[in-house]
């Protein structure tokens, strides 16, 4: 009898109240509204802003519009243990998160509501929707492999604390999902990456595991240690009944082909999330279509920056049920976690309406984020300023991109860089760039721990006047036009390659 067609019954009320996404979207968006206005009335924040008189929308927009920068000192002080700030009670938990302008790391509060009302539904409705998309599935014949990140004190503060979110939620898990994951919990949350990796794959190649869930980057080491410490040469061979990857954090497109080289079957499926520090905003609802689902019943109250906007003083904000599909937009969310009306720096396109169904289209600055490390423009510029001061360089044009991994998982992010001054030397010059990028970005330094993830980057020195050319090429000479400094994908820096040789 297959058990997992039994125990998906539970799932079918949800998949009916998902179904109405299609019907009652600013229905179910103005539910979620009013309860979060209400909710924090009595705080710092909500007293602020008067929550008690906000009646509407239109009430709501009164209150500006939130950077990290703009809270983080309302932050700062819940994390030493002030209460009723931006939520109400006491926020022990902090999802570590990348760096600001400011900072090397952020910290995202991660209250007692939003862990319910956010984080874990996400998970529960990845495997509602997953089982009405596979209904021959076997999901719960087996075990689930969760891969996640660790934990540490706060600021000495009593029972408060921060870490990667996954670990977070690991840490605060429901003792029956416990049952059906592995490894065990000590294991999940061991710091040392290596070690983690090792005795994932010692005590979970003799357990049959049907689904794995995690960051692509990280999940292939451990996949691969496994591969090694079996002999095997493919993944169904060790878990046969693997049946679906849930994957995100970065983009899944650079590792697809090699996940079909270690599970080359045409059972496994893989399943896009879309969950950040600051919430759980999307689900693939169809393995077909690559546009996910934005989950519009949970903790979150969504508004929308057209992309164009997003450097104006004054910009255009619409609520959900104001987007135009096709057209990019900074997302703008309130949460059950104490974040009001916060940029959280990513930007979407919608692809249709009722249900709203999107594409995560970037970022609102231009970044890499390839393996999840989030570097971004001002980390590039001040690695630059200490490599240069250090070598005696001067840097006229650069661009980087990611060098994605090869079937050695090797990986790496790529400079092409134009100096006016050459430096002392090119090779101290990557090393001082490599370092500082350490220092500035927290989640650059946990990818780059021991050459796992990402290897050291590399300099390629440019010609004179390659960067004058190329734009000349693409008739962008003058005017607004700029060279892109940093690109998530290769398509501008193989065609400055080319030009270059």
């Amino acid at each position: 009898m297959n058990s997992t067609k039994l125990i998906g019954k539970i799932f079918a009320p949800r998949q009916r109240e998902i179904d109405l996404y299609g019907t009652k979207a600013e229905e179910i968006q103005g539910r979620v509204f009013r309860k979060l206005i209400q909710s924090a009335s009595a705080t710092e924040w909500g007293k602020k802003y008067d929550f008690s008189q906000i009646r509407n929308y239109t009430d709501f927009q009164r209150v500006p519009i939130q950077t990290y920068e703009d809270v983080k000192g309302y932050v700062d002080r819940m994390r030493h243990g002030e209460k009723d700030v931006l939520w109400p009670g006491k926020v022990i938990w902090y999802a570590k998160s990348s760096g600001t302008t400011n900072d090397k790391s952020k910290f995202i509060p991660v209250s007692p509501e939003g862990l319910k009302g956010i984080h874990y539904r996400g998970g529960t409705d990845a495997v509602a929707l997953y089982l009405r998309e596979n209904p021959e599935s076997r999901f719960f014949s087996g075990k689930g492999l969760i891969l996640g990140g660790s934990h540490s004190p706060n600021y000495n503060v009593k029972d408060s604390l921060v870490g990667d979110l996954s670990a977070i939620l690991i840490q605060n898990i429901s003792p029956l999902v416990n049952l059906i994951r592995v490894p065990k919990k000590e294991i999940a949350l061991l710091s040392e990456f290596e070690e983690k990796v090792e005795r994932i794959a010692s005590t979970t190649i003799h357990q049959n595991v049907t689904n794995i869930s995690g960051v692509p980057s990280w999940m292939l080491a451990v996949l691969n240690r496994v591969l090694e410490k079996t002999g095997a040469k493919h993944l169904n061979e060790v878990w046969p009944n693997l049946e679906v990857f849930f994957h995100g954090g970065v983009c899944f497109t650079p590792y697809r082909e090699q996940y079909k080289q270690l599970i080359p079957t045409d059972k496994m499926h893989y399943m896009e999330t879309y969950n950040a520090s600051e919430g759980f905003f999307g689900l693939q609802s169809d393995l077909h279509d690559p546009a996910m689902l934005l989950m519009i019943d949970y903790d979150v109250f969504y508004e929308f920056i057209p992309l164009e906007e997003i450097d104006k003083p004054n910009p255009t904000i619409v609520p959900l049920w104001g987007v135009e599909v096709g057209r990019n937009y900074a997302v703008v969310i309130s949460t059950s976690c104490g974040l009001w009306r916060y940029i959280i720096g990513d930007t979407v396109k919608f692809t249709q309406k009722d249900p709203y169904k999107f594409i995560i289209s970037g970022r609102t600055k231009h970044f890499i984020n390839a393996f999840g490390e989030e570097l971004m423009v001002d980390n590039a510029e001040k690695g630059l300023e200490r490599a240069c001061k250090e070598t005696g360089a001067q840097v006229l044009e650069y661009t980087a991109a990611p060098v994605f991994m090869d079937a050695n998982a090797k990986c790496r992010h790529q400079w092409l860089i134009e100096f006016s001054v050459m430096p002392d030397s090119l090779e101290k010059f990557a090393q001082v760039l490599d370092t500082a990028l350490q220092e500035i970005n927290s989640d650059y330094e946990a990818k780059r721990h021991k050459d796992i993830t990402l290897q050291r980057l590399e300099v390629i020195k440019a010609r004179e006047g390659l960067f004058h050319d190329w734009l000349k090429q693409k008739g962008k000479l003058g005017g607004q036009h700029k060279v892109p400094r940093l690109s998530n994908s290769r398509d501008y820096i193989e065609e400055m390659l080319k030009l270059n040789n």
